[in-house]
Protein backbone atom coordinates (compact mmCIF):
# COMPACT_ATOMS: atom_id res chain seq x y z
CA UNK A 1 0.00 0.00 0.00
CA UNK A 2 1.53 3.25 -0.88
CA UNK A 3 1.32 6.81 1.11
CA UNK A 4 -1.58 8.87 -0.24
CA UNK A 5 -1.30 12.22 -0.95
CA UNK A 6 -2.85 13.76 2.03
CA UNK A 7 -0.20 11.59 3.97
CA UNK A 8 2.70 12.81 2.05
CA UNK A 9 1.52 16.04 2.74
CA UNK A 10 1.46 15.70 6.16
CA UNK A 11 4.65 14.57 6.22
CA UNK A 12 5.85 17.37 4.20
CA UNK A 13 4.47 19.83 6.58
CA UNK A 14 5.75 18.28 9.78
CA UNK A 15 9.17 18.30 8.15
CA UNK A 16 11.20 16.66 10.47
CA UNK A 17 10.01 12.84 12.02
CA UNK A 18 11.23 12.57 16.12
CA UNK A 19 11.81 8.46 16.43
CA UNK A 20 11.74 6.95 19.72
CA UNK A 21 12.99 3.91 21.00
CA UNK A 22 11.17 3.43 24.28
CA UNK A 23 12.60 1.91 27.45
CA UNK A 24 9.61 3.11 29.27
CA UNK A 25 6.09 2.36 27.53
CA UNK A 26 4.56 4.72 29.98
CA UNK A 27 6.11 7.96 28.81
CA UNK A 28 5.16 7.38 25.32
CA UNK A 29 1.73 8.88 25.36
CA UNK A 30 3.45 12.68 27.52
CA UNK A 31 6.46 12.43 24.51
CA UNK A 32 4.01 12.22 22.15
CA UNK A 33 1.66 15.46 23.71
CA UNK A 34 5.05 17.36 23.99
CA UNK A 35 5.54 16.79 20.30
CA UNK A 36 1.98 17.80 19.55
CA UNK A 37 2.77 20.89 21.74
CA UNK A 38 5.18 22.06 19.80
CA UNK A 39 4.28 22.06 16.64
CA UNK A 40 5.61 18.54 15.19
CA UNK A 41 2.49 16.35 15.47
CA UNK A 42 4.35 13.21 14.11
CA UNK A 43 6.27 10.42 15.72
CA UNK A 44 7.91 7.36 14.54
CA UNK A 45 8.14 4.92 17.28
CA UNK A 46 10.59 1.91 17.00
CA UNK A 47 9.88 -1.73 17.20
CA UNK A 48 13.40 -2.00 18.79
CA UNK A 49 12.20 -2.81 22.28
CA UNK A 50 10.07 -5.08 23.84
CA UNK A 51 7.79 -1.91 24.91
CA UNK A 52 7.48 -0.59 21.07
CA UNK A 53 3.85 -2.41 20.37
CA UNK A 54 2.55 -0.96 23.44
CA UNK A 55 3.90 2.75 23.35
CA UNK A 56 1.90 2.51 19.51
CA UNK A 57 -0.94 1.05 21.28
CA UNK A 58 -1.21 3.85 24.46
CA UNK A 59 0.03 6.53 21.73
CA UNK A 60 -3.27 5.65 19.20
CA UNK A 61 -5.63 5.31 21.93
CA UNK A 62 -4.71 8.67 24.10
CA UNK A 63 -3.45 11.29 21.27
CA UNK A 64 -5.41 11.35 18.34
CA UNK A 65 -3.67 14.50 16.99
CA UNK A 66 -0.45 12.57 16.25
CA UNK A 67 0.18 10.94 12.92
CA UNK A 68 1.83 7.81 14.26
CA UNK A 69 4.50 5.55 12.60
CA UNK A 70 6.00 2.37 13.63
CA UNK A 71 9.91 2.31 12.57
CA UNK A 72 12.16 -0.81 12.40
CA UNK A 73 9.64 -3.19 10.60
CA UNK A 74 12.43 -6.31 9.81
CA UNK A 75 10.32 -8.77 9.60
CA UNK A 76 6.90 -9.50 7.81
CA UNK A 77 4.96 -10.36 10.90
CA UNK A 78 5.83 -6.82 12.16
CA UNK A 79 3.43 -5.54 9.82
CA UNK A 80 0.41 -6.76 11.18
CA UNK A 81 1.11 -5.92 14.39
CA UNK A 82 1.82 -3.13 14.11
CA UNK A 83 -1.43 -2.02 11.97
CA UNK A 84 -3.37 -3.99 15.08
CA UNK A 85 -1.05 -1.91 17.85
CA UNK A 86 -2.77 1.75 16.24
CA UNK A 87 0.07 2.85 13.38
CA UNK A 88 -1.33 4.38 10.43
CA UNK A 89 2.73 4.38 8.68
CA UNK A 90 5.45 1.78 8.64
CA UNK A 91 9.57 2.23 7.89
CA UNK A 92 11.81 -0.74 7.79
CA UNK A 93 16.21 0.23 7.58
CA UNK A 94 15.67 -1.36 4.36
CA UNK A 95 14.03 -3.42 2.05
CA UNK A 96 13.21 -6.83 1.03
CA UNK A 97 10.13 -7.83 -1.17
CA UNK A 98 8.50 -10.37 1.54
CA UNK A 99 8.42 -7.21 3.63
CA UNK A 100 6.60 -5.55 0.65
CA UNK A 101 4.25 -8.46 0.44
CA UNK A 102 3.73 -7.79 4.12
CA UNK A 103 2.72 -4.53 4.24
CA UNK A 104 0.45 -5.43 0.83
CA UNK A 105 -1.43 -7.62 2.75
CA UNK A 106 -2.27 -6.37 6.03
CA UNK A 107 -2.48 -2.41 3.87
CA UNK A 108 -0.20 -0.73 5.71
CA UNK A 109 1.38 2.10 4.08
CA UNK A 110 5.32 1.38 4.16
CA UNK A 111 8.37 3.44 3.62
CA UNK A 112 11.41 0.84 2.81
CA UNK A 113 14.87 1.54 3.52
CA UNK A 114 17.57 2.33 0.92
CA UNK A 115 21.32 2.30 1.11
CA UNK A 116 22.66 2.00 -2.57
CA UNK A 117 21.29 2.97 -6.21
CA UNK A 118 20.53 -0.97 -5.97
CA UNK A 119 18.49 -0.97 -2.99
CA UNK A 120 16.61 1.79 -4.88
CA UNK A 121 15.81 -0.20 -8.19
CA UNK A 122 14.63 -2.98 -5.57
CA UNK A 123 12.08 -0.43 -4.24
CA UNK A 124 10.88 0.68 -7.79
CA UNK A 125 10.47 -2.55 -8.74
CA UNK A 126 7.36 -2.75 -6.06
CA UNK A 127 6.16 0.65 -7.04
CA UNK A 128 8.09 2.26 -3.85
CA UNK A 129 8.62 6.19 -4.78
CA UNK A 130 9.42 7.25 -1.13
CA UNK A 131 12.13 5.57 0.55
CA UNK A 132 14.23 6.14 3.73
CA UNK A 133 17.40 6.99 2.90
CA UNK A 134 19.68 5.13 5.73
CA UNK A 135 21.99 6.04 7.46
CA UNK A 136 22.25 8.96 6.35
CA UNK A 137 25.69 10.17 7.74
CA UNK A 138 27.34 7.61 7.38
CA UNK A 139 27.03 6.86 4.06
CA UNK A 140 27.99 10.63 2.94
CA UNK A 141 25.33 12.81 4.04
CA UNK A 142 23.71 15.92 1.87
CA UNK A 143 26.11 15.32 -0.93
CA UNK A 144 25.00 11.38 -1.15
CA UNK A 145 21.90 12.15 -0.96
CA UNK A 146 22.06 14.23 -4.16
CA UNK A 147 23.93 12.03 -5.85
CA UNK A 148 21.61 8.76 -5.33
CA UNK A 149 18.65 11.14 -6.28
CA UNK A 150 19.84 12.60 -9.84
CA UNK A 151 19.27 9.33 -11.65
CA UNK A 152 15.76 8.80 -9.77
CA UNK A 153 13.88 11.98 -10.45
CA UNK A 154 10.68 10.43 -9.65
CA UNK A 155 11.73 9.38 -6.19
CA UNK A 156 11.48 11.09 -2.59
CA UNK A 157 13.46 10.46 0.31
CA UNK A 158 13.07 10.11 4.23
CA UNK A 159 16.72 10.53 5.48
CA UNK A 160 17.94 9.36 9.13
CA UNK A 161 20.63 8.24 10.56
CA UNK A 162 23.03 10.91 12.15
CA UNK A 163 20.60 13.85 11.27
CA UNK A 164 20.51 16.50 14.27
CA UNK A 165 19.59 20.47 14.46
CA UNK A 166 22.61 21.36 12.91
CA UNK A 167 22.69 19.91 9.60
CA UNK A 168 18.65 18.87 9.11
CA UNK A 169 18.34 22.56 7.04
CA UNK A 170 20.74 21.50 4.32
CA UNK A 171 19.02 18.30 3.92
CA UNK A 172 15.36 19.92 3.99
CA UNK A 173 16.81 22.32 1.21
CA UNK A 174 17.17 19.18 -1.03
CA UNK A 175 13.55 19.47 -3.03
CA UNK A 176 13.73 15.31 -3.21
CA UNK A 177 13.41 14.97 0.58
CA UNK A 178 10.09 14.99 2.27
CA UNK A 179 11.17 15.01 5.81
CA UNK A 180 14.20 14.40 7.94
CA UNK A 181 14.11 11.78 10.58
CA UNK A 182 15.80 11.60 14.26
CA UNK A 183 16.28 11.25 18.12
CA UNK A 184 17.69 14.53 18.57
CA UNK A 185 14.40 16.30 19.60
CA UNK A 186 13.49 13.77 22.52
CA UNK A 187 17.31 12.70 23.65
CA UNK A 188 17.87 9.95 26.30
CA UNK A 189 18.44 12.52 28.87
CA UNK A 190 15.28 14.25 28.11
CA UNK A 191 13.70 11.12 28.14
CA UNK A 192 14.78 9.29 31.43
CA UNK A 193 14.37 12.32 33.25
CA UNK A 194 10.75 13.18 32.04
CA UNK A 195 11.53 16.18 30.85
CA UNK A 196 8.74 17.11 28.80
CA UNK A 197 9.34 20.69 28.91
CA UNK A 198 12.45 20.10 27.11
CA UNK A 199 11.29 17.74 24.47
CA UNK A 200 8.61 20.51 23.71
CA UNK A 201 10.91 22.98 23.69
CA UNK A 202 13.37 20.69 21.11
CA UNK A 203 9.85 20.31 19.08
CA UNK A 204 9.34 24.06 18.76
CA UNK A 205 13.11 24.90 17.52
CA UNK A 206 12.82 21.59 15.03
CA UNK A 207 9.56 23.20 13.39
CA UNK A 208 11.40 26.89 13.56
CA UNK A 209 13.83 25.11 11.69
CA UNK A 210 11.86 23.76 9.12
CA UNK A 211 9.79 26.86 8.35
CA UNK A 212 13.45 28.69 7.70
CA UNK A 213 14.56 25.59 5.75
CA UNK A 214 11.43 25.69 3.43
CA UNK A 215 10.90 29.65 3.63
Amino acid sequence: MSLSSAFKARIHECGVIPILTVTDPSSAVPIAEALVKGGVPIIEVTLRTEGGLRAIEAIASQCPDIFLIAGTLVRPEDFAAAKSAGAVLSVSPGFHESLHDAASDVGLPWIPGVATASDLLGALKCNRTIVKFFPAASLGGVEALKALSAPFPQVTFCPTGGIGPEDMGAYLAQKAVLAVGGSWVMPKAAVDSKDWDAIRNNAQQAHAAVRQARG
